[in-house]
């Protein structure tokens, strides 16, 4: 392997926790710098104390569901310093932990160098997020749990992640359609757990106010996908387009949302039914992530954290079984310095908003061309096996 094994055996392990120690420290010297911790905590208050969770004219502020204001009361209670401690360590927990597994399931030789170098690619995408103690962390985190729970049929455990998903950003309800239909039989499973979520808040507040809550709530999730008004600037697969000066009309991008839709359901059904089980996992996860990031129409640069891991570990997979080659070398600079793009201002101001999407779609689409052709050839190989040798006449 070109990369020196010993050498990234543990330090992508090594620099994953040293990074995430270090934010540790910075929360507890200033628990309100660069974090979203006072969005959760205006959520909460305002729940306990009846006041409305949503600004319609805003695009800031508390844009979650009602049921996160409500599990997130504890920790506000904890105060700054505890509370976003236990809050950013569920997080990056939750994430570390799906990719573990992930290497796992796997299997093969060199695991810890698998989940190091994977980890170590991912950093400086993921890091800004966990930083910053964004949900889209224990989304990810979540999600790609809740893909493992689903495609092995655990249905204790797609219930649990799928409400854990629900609960830190509404944009899960994606993997839970793309789950439902690769497993048609746990959609009750699917079902029951956003009903639970729906109905969780109802504990913590009268019956009438979460009912305008809610209201208000699916307006705002309607506001936000057609509202090209606002001044928030989306860095979805539009954001090229309108930094060059020819913004997409709406129902143009929504025809090409739909379009690509379509693509990821079946790019998931083909790696489901094809590839063997903890590639496909992969696979799917990586399909369904590209589109939560490139497609979602409240893309921030912070939302592709939640490609970051999946994308560092297929292309340490694709190192791993190739045996390096111009593709992983490529594959593996690009995703590394996309994410060092937020970290020097000058860089971050060219670069925003219309590199990440279009970054992200160079090394997702090639790493799911890369899926794909392992399939061509693992079924081009079945074919030969099956028909076996051709006797001479």
């Amino acid at each position: 392997m070109t990369l020196s094994k010993p050498v990234f055996d543990r330090l992508g392990l090594g620099l994953w926790i040293g990074a995430f120690l270090v934010v540790l420290v910075l929360v507890l010297w200033s628990p309100h710098t660069r974090t979203v911790w006072q969005a959760y905590i205006d959520g909460s208050e305002a729940l306990l104390a009846g006041r409305p969770l949503y600004n319609l004219s805003s695009e800031m502020g508390y844009l979650y569901a009602p049921a996160f204001a409500a599990l997130y009361v504890p920790l506000v209670k904890l105060g700054p310093h505890l509370g976003g401690l236990i809050w950013h360590i569920i997080g990056f927990a939750v994430l570390t932990l799906a990719a573990m597994r992930q290497v796992r399931k796997l299997g093969g030789g060199e695991l810890p160098w698998l989940l190091s170098f994977g980890l170590f690619l991912a950093l400086p995408m993921a890091m800004g997020a966990i930083r910053n103690g964004q949900a889209t962390i224990l989304l990810a985190g979540a999600c790609w749990l809740l893909t493992f729970s689903a495609l092995e049929g655990r249905r204790a455990e797609t219930f649990f992640w799928a409400s854990v998903a629900i609960i830190a950003k509404p944009t899960a309800i994606i993997m839970l359609l793309l789950v439902g239909a690769l497993r048609l039989r746990l959609i009750p499973v699917l079902v029951l757990a956003v009903l639970f979520v729906l109905a969780l808040p109802y504990a913590f507040a009268p019956a009438g106010y979460l009912n305008d809550q809610y209201r208000l709530f699916a307006e705002m999730l309607t506001s936000m996908a057609v509202d090209n008004t606002s001044h928030f600037v989306p860095t979805d697969f539009t954001a090229p387009f309108t930094r060059m000066g020819l913004p997409l009309p709406e129902i143009g991008a929504t025809v090409i949302r739909i379009v690509m839709a379509l693509f990821t359901l079946c790019a998931v059904i083909w790696f489901d039914r094809r590839l063997e089980r903890g590639t496909a996992d992969l696979a799917i996860f990586l399909t369904a992530t590209f589109y939560m990031c490139v497609f979602n129409p409240r893309v921030e640069p912070n939302t592709y954290a939640m490609i970051a891991v999946p994308a560092g570990l297929a292309i340490a997979l694709l190192w791993r079984e190739e045996k390096g080659g111009v593709l992983a070398s490529v594959l593996s600079v690009m995703l590394f310095l996309t994410g060092l793009t937020g970290v020097e201002r000058h860089v971050q101001d060219l670069t925003y908003p219309w590199f990440r999407p279009i970054a992200v779609t160079i090394i997702a689409g090639s790493l799911i061309w890369w899926f794909w052709a392992k399939v061509r050839h693992k079924v081009t190989r079945d074919k030969v096996m099956h028909e076996g040798p051709v006797a001479n006449g």
